[in-house]
């Protein structure tokens, strides 16, 4: 790479950063305060790669950074065992993010993302300040909704709850990403993200992640995990463009954290998932108790179902009446 070229490439990275790196790792953690150590740890932690002693690519907004979390810490919001799964989880969602929107800077550029720098630098000075507003609407957005549900909890300040846990698969990924040509893979993906995320929001539940072929979902009640699950498999049977599901449901303890959620909950829905039928919905015995009785669905036993990890799993296939 030529020398004029990694000045190129560098005004777009201070555009991106919104100023020069002016400071070195050992620089940064003096000018904010904190060891040289815990500093490396963080750095670490949101995923970025070693720094030798004598790089300088830090910038003013680093030091500010590290700043606020050590302030979060010091003031007891954040525990200090948690400083680094705090740093981890926000670079996770973020790093996602990043790769999402540096394929939209491909998309529109084309081959210029490449080859013309300058473009690219143009480009995003006037993009970026626009993501950040939408960046801080959004997430004020979701904020807004979460605290209120939480609020709205009996024990708001208990991570264990009992919930609905849900995972839909789609039939035969593994073949479509051998078959499919880029193009394509990505307009099946944007399309079941799409639509599962629109049906999962409709009826109060909320995605907690996708994984390619994949989406995890929660809701608070019966009721809405039930509605959820079918209707994805009702939607999903009108769109010619993608294949049919696998949904399992469960419903027990699950303790959200960084926001994930664990137990065993979750593992009993991802292998009810895992031995459903195409274009069906399997539920463990709990989320059947909860069911049985109402008037908008149909419990068909299914009996013991061998899956790993749980011997003896009761299943019932869930259908509307």
């Amino acid at each position: 790479m030529s020398e004029h070229r990694d000045d190129r490439i560098r005004r777009v990275e201070e555009i991106l950063l919104g100023s020069p790196p002016r400071y070195t790792k050992g620089e940064i953690a003096e000018a904010a305060g904190v060891s040289l150590e815990r500093a490396e740890q963080l750095w670490q932690a949101m995923g970025f790669a070693h720094v030798d002693s004598d790089e300088v690519i830090f910038t003013d907004a680093d030091v500010a950074a590290v700043r606020a979390l050590v302030s979060l810490v010091s003031a007891d919001v954040i525990p200090d065992e948690l400083e680094s799964a705090v740093a981890r989880s926000l670079a996770q969602t973020m790093s996602r993010l990043a790769e999402w929107q540096t394929g939209l800077f491909k998309s529109l550029l084309g081959k210029s993302f490449a080859t013309d720098v300058e473009t690219t630098a143009e480009v995003a000075a006037a993009i970026v300040p626009v993501m950040e507003k939408m960046q801080d609407y959004v997430w004020r957005r979701h904020l807004a909704a979460t605290v209120s549900r939480e609020l709205d909890e009996r024990d708001p300040g208990i991570d264990e709850r009992v919930q609905v846990v849900g995972f839909a698969d789609l039939v035969g990924y593994t073949r479509l990403i051998r078959d499919f040509t880029e193009l394509e893979l990505t307009r099946l993906i944007d399309g079941f993200e799409s639509l599962a995320g629109g049906v999962v929001a409709q009826n109060r539940g909320r995605v907690i992640k996708t994984v390619g072929d994949e989406v995890l979902f929660v809701a608070d009640s019966p009721e809405e995990g039930a509605e959820i699950a079918l209707t994805l498999n009702e939607e999903i049977a009108k769109n010619d463009l993608l294949p049919p599901l696998r949904i399992g449901l469960a419903q027990g303890p699950v303790l959200a954290r960084f926001g994930d959620v664990y137990g065993s909950t979750v593992n009993i829905a991802s292998r009810l998932t895992s031995v459903a039928r195409p274009a069906s919905v399997l539920i463990d015995r709990e989320l059947a108790g909860s069911l049985r009785g109402h008037e908008s669905y149909r419990l068909i036993s299914v009996g013991p179902t061998k899956v790993q990890s749980f011997r003896g799993l009761r299943a019932w296939a869930l259908q509307r009446r």
